[in-house]
């Protein structure tokens, strides 16, 4: 008998190890992704930081374009600075920060799809059908907010930051070092701030969060959402709002999101 729940008990652990095989398979699947495409940018080099990362420096990137285009009171630009380095090699590593940056943010629907494909297996059959849409939402959310990030909190961000001054012999020469953290800052953790409306669908199935409580915490809600964005964002009102505002509407939308799971969950 002990002989039978030790071979009932070795089967477990080789199923447990084998798990652990499956979940690092896909890992190291999704880090070869990300490198592959961070060597891509890296070989890219200035093309990449004269198209992508500096674009909003310019009066050519298309939220001034586009906001000078409805009309003068609405205008503005980027103020004209430098970007300087100070230490010995400060831009290779930057090279390499923004290449992995770039990467992690163009393979992002690969990664959550590895990681999904590695929890699928466990699901119900009607859970896995769902399986695509979760995934497509995800990274719908996911870009929807790194593009809010870039087009909208960057430039109105370096706008202020950069053009505000203090008395004339103070001069903004901020460090490429700075520039490329408030750059990450703007798209990286904005994407996954949007992920709210997914994440509270998943908390509403399992009954951790309802829509009644959503709404009876609004007000606390409005105030942890000001201080996630002076976090992830520059020390500025203007900047805080930009980004505070919508990630409250998505608040608000979470909550029909809620809404609308508990009123499919059957009734006891």
């Amino acid at each position: 008998m002990s002989k039978e729940v030790a071979k009932v008990d070795e089967e477990k652990e080789m199923s447990f190890f084998e798990h652990l095989e499956e979940l690092r398979w896909h890992i190291i699947k999704a880090i070869i992704a990300i490198v592959a495409v961070a060597i891509g940018f890296f070989a890219l080099g200035s093309i990449v930081f004269d198209t992508i990362v500096y674009a909003p420096r310019h009066d050519s990137f298309p939220t001034y374009k586009a906001f000078c285009a409805l009309s003068e009171r609405t205008c503005f630009g980027p103020p004209d600075f430098e970007l300087i380095t100070r230490e010995m090699g400060e831009q290779f590593f930057i090279h390499i920060k923004v290449s992995l940056w770039l990467a992690l943010i163009f393979t992002f629907p690969f990664v959550f799809y590895q990681f999904w494909a590695f929890v699928k297996p466990g699901l119900y059959e009607h859970e896995k059908q769902a399986a695509g849409m979760v995934v497509s939402t995800c990274t719908f959310l996911f870009y929807m907010g790194v593009s809010f990030g870039y087009f909208i909190i960057s430039p109105f961000a370096i706008t202020f930051l950069a053009g505000y001054h203090i008395g004339a012999d103070a001069v903004n020469s901020p460090t490429l070092a700075s520039y490329v953290s408030y750059m990450m800052m703007f798209t990286l953790p904005v994407g996954f701030v949007f992920q709210m409306p997914l994440l509270v669908y998943f908390l509403s199935k399992i009954g951790v969060v309802t829509p009644e409580r959503m709404k009876k915490y609004r007000k606390h809600a409005f105030i942890v959402i000001l201080i996630l964005a002076a976090i992830i964002t520059p020390p500025d009102i203007v900047t805080q709002f930009l980004i505070g505002i919508p990630v409250f509407l998505l608040y608000e939308t979470s909550i029909l999101v809620s809404k609308r799971v508990q009123a499919k969950k059957p009734k006891v």
